[in-house]
């Protein structure tokens, strides 16, 4: 059997209609919320306020797509928060201070965000830290580095151009959405239609077996940890240019939004199985939620506790179709 072949024995291919049905319910789930939601404000269908709701939901969506690649590999990345906080850090230290022209700026932090992404997944590979512990000893090592670079300062004074990406529009939709839009067609191909998503699956179904079929593991593992760190860096450069400052906090809790979205979304913690798509569902209920329950007049704290419920509620039934599925098939 070839490497292609075992590849492919566990692409989503077989399981489409699994995939299918759960994509389907959360899609329904997520129409009943917004239903419900409009019925408590006039101001939650409107078209200004949805569209904001996207410009908000950006950065976690671009997050959100390779934590689902790495998820489905069994792995996991807490440090993306981080990594988004460093990169505002040195974009806004780089330019401030350093005096480097605002365009190599942000080059300059996209690439330190990417090799920030390249550390995770190189010692993940190369000394076996397990991802769990090698991303939440990053997620404090690159926080620490963002706090002691700033020293507490935040840097303002963008020029006009630069809020185009976080605060314009383009074709009446925000700038930032057609990022979004851009990363998730290719995230969806990238995951479906290559031989490196097949190679996702077949790690998270069973490494080893991927290992002897020929699948080049560490080399997929390596790709998707920088991937990581380069969207969150790129999502790092569209929150500052959303809010016009820059400060180290910036990033915090992202990971745990990025990993709701993932999980909701139907991709097993336990890697194997997942898509892209579930994973863009999971982020708009996530954030059409957060939105719907605040015009309501919902607090913060009754906030999270609605969100976990859903997040609950929408793994069970998860769980219940593919034991169905499985049952059936």
């Amino acid at each position: 059997m070839t490497a292609h072949d075992t590849a492919a024995s566990t692409s989503p291919t077989l399981n489409l209609g699994a995939i299918f049905r759960k994509e389907v319910v959360l899609l329904i789930i997520l129409v009943i919320g917004v239903l419900l939601l409009s019925t408590q404000s006039d101001r939650f269908l409107t078209v200004d306020n949805i569209l904001n709701q996207g410009r908000l939901l950006t950065e976690v969506l671009l997050v959100a797509l390779p934590m689902t690649f790495i998820i489905i590999t069994g792995g996991i990345d807490l440090s993306v928060g981080s990594i988004l906080g460093l990169t505002a850090i040195v974009l806004g230290v780089s330019w401030k201070n350093l005096g480097l022209p605002l365009e190599l700026a942000i080059v300059v932090a996209l690439a330190v965000a990417t090799l920030a992404g390249f550390v995770n997944g190189l010692f993940i590979v190369r000394m076996n830290v397990p991802p769990l512990i090698m991303t939440l000893a990053t997620l404090a090592l690159y926080r620490g580095l963002a706090e002691g670079i700033s020293e507490a300062r935040s840097v303002r004074g963008y020029p006009e151009w630069f809020f185009q990406l976080g605060q314009e529009n383009f074709l009446g939709i925000p700038t930032q959405l057609w990022f979004a839009l851009i990363a998730i067609i290719i995230a969806a191909v990238l995951l479906a239609r290559t031989t490196l998503g097949r190679g996702l699956y077949a790690i998270g179904n069973n490494e080893l077996g991927a290992r002897f079929s020929g699948i080049p593991v560490d080399r997929y593992k390596l790709f998707i940890y920088t991937f990581s760190g380069f969207m969150a860096g790129l999502a790092g450069w569209i929150f500052v240019s959303r809010v016009s400052t820059t400060r180290s906090d910036m990033g915090t809790g992202l990971e745990l939004d990025a990993i709701a979205a993932v999980v909701l979304g139907g991709t097993s913690i336990f890697g194997g199985s997942g898509s892209i798509m579930g994973t863009v569902i999971g982020a708009v209920l996530i954030q059409l939620l957060k939105n719907g329950l605040a015009l309501s007049g919902v607090k913060g704290d009754a906030t999270v506790i609605v969100i976990g419920f859903v997040l609950i509620l929408a793994i069970l039934i998860n769980n219940f179709v593919q034991r169905r599925s499985g049952a059936t098939g």
